[in-house]
C-alpha cells in the first residue's frame, strides 16, 4: 500500500465515520411491537420498502350506507439498493423477480401509533408460497412504518367507485 493511499485512509475516517452515522440516521426503524412479533419465527429473510396505493371501493352496507370497502393493495417494493423489486397486490400477495412469490392472511393488527391517520401495522401468516427463490421460504410478513393509505374521511358518493390511497411502509419477511 503506498504512503498516499494509507494517509488517504486515516485523514478521511473521521469523515466516513460521520457518513455511517448519517445514513444510519436516515433509515427508518424496523421494529415490529411486541403483539406483532410471532413467537415461532426463525429470521429475517429481507426488509423491503414499499410505494403504492390502498384501493377502496364504494359499497353498499346493509344499513344502505355507502361505504369506502377495501379491496386491495398495490404496490412497488424495493431493497436498500433500490435493485430488487417486488410486486404486491390482491391476495394479499408478493411476487419477486425469480419467480418467488407469497400470499398471507392477517393474524394481527396494530395501529400506527406514530403515524395515527395511517394504515395499520400487520403480522401475516403465509397460507402459501410459490417458486424458487426469495420469498419462498416466508412463514410471517410483518408491515411496519406505514405512512398514509386509510380510505377518504367523506363517505363515497357512488356505488362502485374507486378510491387510490397513496401509502408507503416497510415490509419485513419473516422465516
Amino acid at each position: 500500500m503506498s504512503q498516499g493511499s494509507r494517509h488517504f485512509r486515516k485523514s478521511n475516517l473521521p469523515v466516513l465515520c460521520m457518513a455511517g452515522v448519517l445514513v444510519s440516521c436516515s433509515t427508518p426503524r424496523i421494529s415490529a411491537p411486541p403483539e406483532l412479533q410471532p413467537t415461532d419465527a426463525r429470521g429475517t429473510i429481507t426488509v423491503l420498502h414499499a410505494s403504492g396505493v390502498q384501493i377502496y371501493q364504494c359499497k353498499r352496507a346493509n344499513d344502505g350506507r355507502l361505504l369506502w370497502v377495501f379491496s386491495a393493495p398495490e404496490a412497488t417494493l424495493k431493497d436498500d439498493t433500490r435493485q430488487l423489486v417486488v410486486k404486491h397486490y390482491s391476495g394479499p400477495t408478493w411476487e419477486a423477480p425469480d419467480g418467488s412469490k407469497v400470499t398471507g392472511k392477517v393474524l394481527r393488527q396494530t395501529p400506527n401509533a406514530q403515524e395515527p391517520d395511517s394504515i395499520p401495522l400487520l403480522l401475516l401468516q403465509a397460507t402459501s408460497t410459490g417458486g424458487a427463490g426469495l420469498l419462498a421460504r416466508t412463514r410471517y410478513v410483518q408491515r411496519l412504518n406505514t405512512l398514509g393509505g386509510q380510505a377518504l374521511p367523506q363517505a363515497c358518493t357512488q356505488e362502485g367507485q374507486e378510491n387510490r390511497m397513496p401509502y408507503r411502509a416497510d415490509y419485513v419477511f419473516l422465516e
